[in-house]
């Protein structure tokens, strides 16, 4: 989604301000590898440790070649294996990726270039005891989020949700920005295989992992006949484009998206053969060698280089092409056409969902709607407009996420479809910033709650999680816990969360001090948001028109429609 990851990394940054220094620790020694963890894998023998809750971890473990060289923007190749035991105790190199505030680093290092291409590893969580000798459990590959350009395995610990729910996990990394996303005829031409004609390498990726699960599940105590691809934002983006791709069917069994959209970038316009946006294939191909550039000459510079073709702003953000309807791993006619046709994609059990508040997080950075109290610490200017823009936004992602796709689902024939809406916003304070209004139940919130791990925001997870919502969150994260895995196991969510439906089914996730987790109806589109803001006694006409430029910035059909709808000034 354009400009979210820019904005969530000033979400960061601004909240990082306010967090008290902390003195530097030493870095942590390596795990000391398990015996219990000795596993016989298709690439060669490996052995891991024991980590959070008892968990067995393996950290690392290639599962397709380097995509160096000539495997550079080609499908992935398999992995040759290795020699002797390897000790898969360390977490696996970035992906090539530019520092932002989220890496809570100093800002004049935003931008700078890190990780490695030899990245395609993963991550594997599996409970105490689990092996090919026990009984098989269902699989669940996590995609991480980052809009495609940024994040990394080592951001999510699985050990809690693998343990706790009896389920092994496997946190994948795949190729980001202009190397996991890119057109350009040469290189189609050059394909030595159908797959190299490819635009989404990151998607290969995806793909070339669940083909290692399957080959490997079984060394870990997994069921290679029940695997579940679950992700967040962009991971959900990629989960949705993985229920299109023709190439990734019968490799998975249900999918989960969290906070993900459907939406794919023709391919004439990710190429650039249409429109003129600077980080199209053959605009970033013509820096790096002109405009006959062959497939050797785009693979030959070095990394820098290849980063450095693709234009950022001064905060080192950058907006490269990302999910292609390429014709290959995704069909040219698009992800939302593909998902209206009875046969155009793996008709698989989905559940879909959004966060209340999604947009909370990005307007809490954002200086028309919040001011920084005595310099430092963030308030909304007007909590009733703050509370509008992020709402209506908010609703806009929910019907582009949930409604919309979950009928576009159930109307081509398939009913194993269920929604739900995050809604815990209890966050602490910190300070004199009041984290349960100012982020609320916004974008990313849920993650801690499905692994059960309230270390994902940085040095600002102590202010949003502490003492006073400890057991009421935990108890959340049980039952989210505990959804996540019964559909991984059996396909449904279970009896008390009910399909999705022509007058909408939700399940509603929040604590017991919020009313808990249970069943709400309703479906809302356009003319109900539309409908809402003209009556919404919260705010005057001129903040009206406010909401309304609000959503053109954050999604211009849609604002578009309800500016059509809306009387505003010119």
């Amino acid at each position: 989604m354009a400009k979210l990851q820019f904005r969530l990394a000033r979400a960061a940054a601004l909240f990082s301000a306010i967090v008290l220094a902390a003195c530097a620790e030493p870095a942590a020694p390596p795990p000391e590898p398990s015996e219990d963890t000795r596993r016989t894998l298709a690439g060669g023998e490996i052995v891991g440790y024991l980590g959070t809750a008892g968990a067995q971890v393996w950290r690392a473990i290639p599962y397709a070649a380097p995509p160096v060289g000539d495997l550079r923007w080609a499908a992935p190749r398999p992995h040759p294996g290795w020699q002797g035991v390897f000790e898969a105790l360390q977490p696996p190199p970035r992906c090539p990726q530019r520092l932002n505030p989220l890496d809570q680093v100093d800002a004049d290092r935003f931008g700078e270039l890190v990780g490695e291409e030899d990245c395609l590893m993963l991550d594997v969580y599996a409970p105490s005891g689990a092996g090919p000798d026990d009984a098989p459990r269902p699989v669940m590959m996590w995609i991480h989020g980052g809009s495609n350009v940024w994040g990394y395995a080592d951001q999510y610990d699985a050990g809690r949700l693998a343990q706790e729910q009896n389920v092994v996990v496997v946190v994948i990394q795949y190729r980001l920005g202009g190397l996991g996303f890119f057109a350009h005829p040469t290189l189609r031409e050059a394909a030595e295989t159908p797959n190299d004609g490819a635009a989404n390498f990151a998607l290969l990726d995806m793909i070339a992992a669940l083909d290692w699960i399957g080959e490997n599940a079984a060394a870990f105590g997994g069921d290679a006949s029940r695997i579940t691809i679950f992700g967040e934002s962009a991971g959900g983006h990629n989960v949705a484009a993985l229920l299109a791709s023709p190439l990734a069917q019968a490799k998975f069994h249900r999918a989960i998206i969290q906070s993900g959209l459907v939406d794919s970038m023709p391919l004439d316009l990710a190429e650039g053969s249409q429109g003129a946006d600077p980080l199209a294939g053959l605009a970033v191909g013509e820096r790096l060698g002109g405009p006959d550039i062959d497939a050797a000459g785009l693979r030959a510079p070095s990394l820098a280089a290849v980063f450095d073709a693709f234009p950022t702003d001064a905060n080192g953000r950058y907006e490269p092409p990302r999910v292609i309807a390429d014709g290959v791993s995704l069909p040219l006619e698009g992800m939302q056409a593909a998902f209206a046709q009875p046969d155009g994609f793996n008709a698989v059990p989905v559940i879909t969902g959004t966060n209340r508040d999604e947009m909370k997080l990005f307007n809490a950075i954002d200086p028309r709607y919040v001011r920084n109290f005595l310099g430092l610490f963030p308030q909304a200017r007007d909590r009733d407009l703050f509370d509008a823009v992020s709402d209506y936004q908010s609703r806009v992602w929910r019907i582009r996420a949930v409604d919309e796709l979950a009928a576009t689902l159930t109307g081509a024939g398939h009913e194993d479809v269920w929604a739900y809406r995050f809604d815990w916003d209890e966050g602490g304070r910190a300070f004199f910033t009041d984290t349960g209004h100012l982020l609320g139940a916004g974008h990313a919130m849920e993650i801690p709650f499905v692994f059960n791990r309230f270390e994902f925001f940085g040095d600002f997870d102590r202010y949003i999680f502490n003492d006073r919502n400890e057991d009421n969150r935990l108890a959340l994260a049980g039952a989210m816990g505990g959804y996540w895995a019964a559909f991984a196991r059996d396909g449904d969510p279970g009896p008390d969360w009910t399909r999705w439906n022509a007058e909408g089914a939700l399940m509603r996730l929040d604590s017991p001090l919020g009313g808990g987790w249970a069943m709400v109806s309703g479906v809302d589109d356009m003319a109900r948001l539309t409908s809402d803001l003209q009556q919404d006694i919260r705010l005057t006409d001129a903040q009206r028109c406010q909401v309304v430029d609000a959503v053109v910035e954050f999604y211009p059909p849609y604002g578009a429609m309800l500016a059509d709808r809306v009387s505003c000034p010119a």
